[in-house]
Parts: structure tokens; C-alpha cells; sequence
């Protein structure tokens, strides 16, 4: 914990137990209908919860970030291990690499035990493995510590490890889909649970009396607390696996591209907007001719039109990001031949190059093209390689191609560190295989329950349409049973604003939860984010007309 144990009970605990007992008694004492209680007193037991719960989630959130990189910390480590440099600089070299967030810390944890307090560097592993909250880690640094301990140098034991730990990346990896796919069924179950409860929100109040846009609003904000609970919970459970290689110090063609077209689609989306203001206020003879056509047009549209420019910036995002995916795949093959070939020809790497270059690698051609430009320019091999892997914008050739060249600057044999990251490669692409399909399942399925739920909101609002017609048609006051309908608790503009607000909210948090699942670009949210829109209100818009059109018969 960040503070102590007591501080945090005084400032944390205290304050969210008095904000159950609030919500409870609101609940039990407000004189309000059961659905809008309901929310209330899950609204403090939600706070109660995070406030108990969150020490946990802490180690949790640690225990993540130790095991999310640790194949990659472990490839790092067995490259550095084969250089000429003493194995405590190994370990020192790691605690440098501000990318493996925890698992650096744990690096310079251990390097500052040797350093500080002069502690052998088997005896530094074994403290660390004891503490570490992550039993995969603690398990490797117990093994390791053996190992240095029993006299084994520390590339033997690294280069043995490495099957054992891929196959436990692998199962690490493969479990976080099966919780996926867990995870999506339960949320299918309950999205159309809450479903269910807003089409009863929607109709009772015609049968009860109640304020139906009171109703309507609290069965929105708990199907609000269920969505964000589901989206928290798969943001936990999705595997760390970006696909891009994302960095300030360097704009390639590609972030320009994006950039230029998510300015563009947010100022085009603005002015959209801007426009819609202008016409629902009815100010200056255009906004009048504007609201002319919104008085014509469905809410639900007026509500997607100006969110559809925000689809260009993913389609844009998609468009590059199946290039990575190419060049993810034709770089094992790259990085084999090079380690081999300088290691056959014992030259340097633009020499090697020069003729490699002429071989087809398919879409990562033309980047190895240019690495071999920028060498023979003589310009230094860090910022040629830095540049390579920039304009490739992919995270694992990134991070592959750091290890090769620190490990030819640092003595390593170029032929068994071209074969060690094409072996380890090939195994993280074979699981984004796995991951594509997860997530092509996903999008289905909340693609379907976009459409199906808008469907349900808009019948059930044109049933309570149907029957406030009938009622004042028919004049029900005069009979015995008049009372049974209250037409009249019914807003039908709020409620259908309200409606269509629910589908924006479940387009933001299910191209948030698809964005998450893919592990591609942050703008791919945007584009699913449009199609999640527009199929819930073309489902509202399409219902409201064949129930139109059903009456009108």
C-alpha cells in the first residue's frame, strides 16, 4: 500500500462505509419506487466494495504488470547472457528499460541488493522470489538462484529455461482467452437481464402510476453500473499483447496519417454538432432551416450523424495496422537469415544487408531497404535500427530488434540470437492467431446485442405509445377500469432521448471493451464505436417505423 494501514482505514474505509449506510437508508426510507431504490443502494454498496477491495487490487494490478512482459524480460535476459558482460550487469542493464514497468523495478530491486547491501546475487534472487507477488516470477528467480548457487553460468540456465517458460507464457495466455470467452457469455446473460428490467421500467408505469422518466433514468444508471463493471473486469483479464509500437521522439508517415485524420473527423464531428446547437436553439435564419429538417428527422439519427466522421481515424488505423500484422510475420524469417548470415560471413550487418536486402520479405521489405540506406550512410547503428523500428510501428519487431542489436554491441553470436527471437516470435504470433479469433467472436456478439436491445427499448416504448393512443381514443376515465392506464406519467420525447443516450453510452464501453480484446490502436475505438452506434439507433429508427406502420393498419 501507498500509505498506512491506518491512514487508509481513516480515509478511505470510514468514508465509504458511512456512504453505504446513507444509501441504504435512502433506499429504505425515500419515498421512491423500487427500481430507482435499487440503484441507489448498490451505488454505496459499489463504493464499499472498491474501498475494501482495493488493497487487492493493488497486488493484483502488480501481479499483472510482473507477468504481463515477463517472456519478453526472460528473451531480454537469456540475449544479454550470452554477451561478454558480467551476469549482476545483466540484471542492471533490464532495470533500464523503463518499458517493463514492474518487472524493471524488480530488476533494480535486485541489483541494488548486491550494490547497496553487498549481497551475493544468488542470495538477491532468492529475497526477491519470496515477496514477489507473482508466483510464475518467483518460481524462475527461486530456479535461477539454485542454479548460479550450484555453480551453473547464468546463459546455461537461460538458454535451457526457455522452452519452460514460453509454455508457460503460452498457458498464461491461452487461460486469459478461456476467461474471455467465460466473461463474454456471463455478459451476454446479463445485458440481456438489464434489457429485460428497462423494457419493465419502460411499461409498469402505464399500469402503476409511478414517474415513468424517474424509473426509466435509475434502470439506466444501474445498466451503466453493469456495463462498467464488465468493461473494469475484461480490461483485468485481457492479455498484455500491444500491437503497436507507440513513442514521441519520433513522428512516422503512418502517426502523421492518423493524426491528420482524427483532427480532422473530431473538427468535422464538432461542426456537425455545432450545427445541431444552432438548430435546436433556432438561432440565425440557418439554424431555423436546420431545425426544420430535425423537427422531420428520428432522434435516434440525429443523435449517429455526427459521430460517423469519427470512423475515418480507425479506418485509416486498420488500413496500417494490417501492414504491422504482415511485417510481424515475414520479421522471424528476417531476423533468422541475418543472424546466420552474419554469423556464416563474420561481417557487419550492413555488409550482410547488402545482399540480404535483394531477398523477398514482403511488406517489411522496404524497411530493411532502408536500414541498409541509413547504414551505408554511416549513420550510428542505434538510431538506424531506432528508426527501422519506428517506421515498422510494431511493438514486438520494437523490442526483438533492441535485444539483437544490444546483443551484437555486447559480443553476443549473432547466429544464436537470430534464432532464439525468431523462435519466441513465432510463438507470440501463433497466440495473436488465437487472440483474433476471440475478438472476431466478441465484436458478433456485441454487434447482436446492440441490435437486439435497441429493439427491445423502441418496442416497448411504442407498446406504451400504443396504449396512450387507445386510452385517450377510447376516453377510459368513464368506464369502471379507467384508472388501470396513466397515460399521462409519460414524457415520450425525455424517455426517447434517454433511450437513444443508453445506446451511445453502450457503443463508448463496447468499442472500449473491443479495443481492449484486440490489443491494436487506440482509434480502432472509434470506428467500432460508429458501426455500435449506428446499428442501435438504424434498430431503434427501423422498430419505431413497422410499429408506425403496424398502428397506421
Amino acid at each position: 500500500m501507498p500509505m498506512e494501514n491506518r491512514k487508509y482505514a481513516l480515509t478511505v474505509l470510514l468514508p465509504t462505509a458511512v456512504l453505504f449506510v446513507v444509501s441504504v437508508a435512502g433506499a429504505v426510507l425515500l419515498p421512491l419506487p423500487v427500481l430507482v431504490r435499487i440503484p441507489i443502494f448498490l451505488l454505496g454498496l459499489l463504493m464499499l466494495l472498491a474501498g475494501l477491495l482495493y488493497p487487492r487490487l493493488l497486488v493484483e494490478q502488480q501481479r499483472r504488470g510482473l507477468e504481463n512482459q515477463l517472456h519478453l524480460v526472460i528473451t531480454h535476459l537469456t540475449v544479454l547472457s550470452t554477451t561478454n558482460i558480467d551476469r549482476v550487469a545483466v540484471f542492471r542493464q533490464l532495470g533500464r528499460e523503463e518499458e517493463y514497468g514492474e518487472l524493471a523495478v524488480e530488476m533494480r530491486r535486485i541489483t541494488e541488493l548486491v550494490d547497496t547491501w553487498n549481497q551475493s546475487l544468488d542470495d538477491a534472487l532468492q529475497r526477491r522470489a519470496r515477496v514477489v507477488p507473482s508466483k510464475e516470477l518467483g518460481d524462475f528467480l527461486d530456479r535461477l538462484a539454485y542454479s548460479l548457487n550450484a555453480g551453473q553460468s547464468l546463459d546455461d540456465f537461460l538458454l535451457g529455461e526457455q522452452q519452460t517458460m514460453i509454455q508457460k507464457y503460452i498457458t498464461v495466455y491461452e487461460g486469459a482467452l478461456g476467461n474471455l470467452e467465460v466473461m463474454k457469455d456471463l455478459y451476454l446473460s446479463m445485458i440481456l437481464s438489464m434489457t429485460f428490467a428497462i423494457i419493465n421500467a419502460i411499461v409498469l408505469p402505464i399500469l402503476t402510476g409511478t414517474d415513468a422518466t424517474m424509473t426509466i433514468a435509475a434502470v439506466i444508471v444501474l445498466f451503466v453500473f453493469v456495463q462498467l463493471g464488465f468493461y473494469f473486469v475484461i480490461r483485468t483479464m485481457s492479455p498484455y499483447d500491444p500491437l503497436w509500437y507507440q513513442q514521441d521522439e519520433y513522428r512516422t508517415k503512418i502517426d502523421r496519417q492518423i493524426d491528420i485524420a482524427l483532427y480532422g473527423a473530431v473538427a468535422l464531428s464538432l461542426l456537425f454538432i455545432t450545427i445541431l446547437g444552432v438548430g435546436t436553439m433556432g438561432w440565425t435564419p440557418v439554424g431555423q432551416a436546420v431545425q426544420r429538417v430535425m423537427l422531420d428527422t428520428p432522434v435516434p439519427v440525429l443523435i449517429a450523424a455526427p459521430v460517423t466522421p469519427l470512423a475515418v481515424p480507425g479506418l485509416v488505423a486498420r488500413h496500417h495496422e494490417n501492414g504491422i500484422k504482415e511485417r510481424d510475420e515475414e520479421y522471424p524469417g528476417f531476423i533468422r537469415a541475418l543472424g546466420a548470415s552474419e554469423s556464416a560471413k563474420q561481417s557487419t550487418t550492413r555488409a550482410v544487408l547488402e545482399t540480404l536486402r535483394e531477398k523477398d520479405f514482403g511488406v517489411l521489405s522496404r524497411e530493411i531497404d532502408r536500414l541498409y540506406v541509413r547504414l551505408n550512410m554511416r549513420v550510428e547503428p542505434d538510431r538506424s535500427w531506432f528508426l527501422f523500428t519506428a517506421e515498422t510501428s510494431s511493438y514486438l519487431i520494437q523490442k526483438f530488434s533492441e535485444m539483437y542489436l544490444v546483443g551484437r554491441q555486447m559480443g553476443g553470436t549473432p547466429k544464436q540470437l537470430g534464432e532464439l527471437i525468431s523462435n519466441n516470435m513465432n510463438e507470440v504470433i501463433k497466440l495473436r492467431r488465437q487472440r483474433q479469433q476471440k475478438t472476431t467472436t466478441l465484436i458478433g456478439v456485441l454487434y447482436g446485442i446492440t441490435a437486439s436491445a435497441a429493439f427491445a427499448f423502441f418496442i416497448g416504448l411504442e407498446i406504451v405509445e400504443i396504449l396512450a393512443t387507445f386510452s385517450s381514443s377510447m376516453n377510459l376515465a368513464q368506464f369502471e377500469f379507467g384508472q388501470l392506464i396513466y397515460a399521462g406519467v409519460y414524457d415520450i420525447p425525455i424517455i426517447e432521448y434517454l433511450l437513444s443516450l443508453i445506446i451511445l453510452f453502450n457503443a463508448v464501453l463496447s468499442s472500449l471493451m473491443i479495443r481492449m480484446v484486440d490489443g491494436g490502436h487506440k482509434t480502432n475505438a472509434y470506428l467500432h464505436f460508429v458501426i455500435l452506434v449506428w446499428i442501435g439507433c438504424g434498430s431503434a429508427v427501423l422498430t419505431s417505423s413497422l410499429a408506425g406502420g403496424l398502428i397506421s393498419v
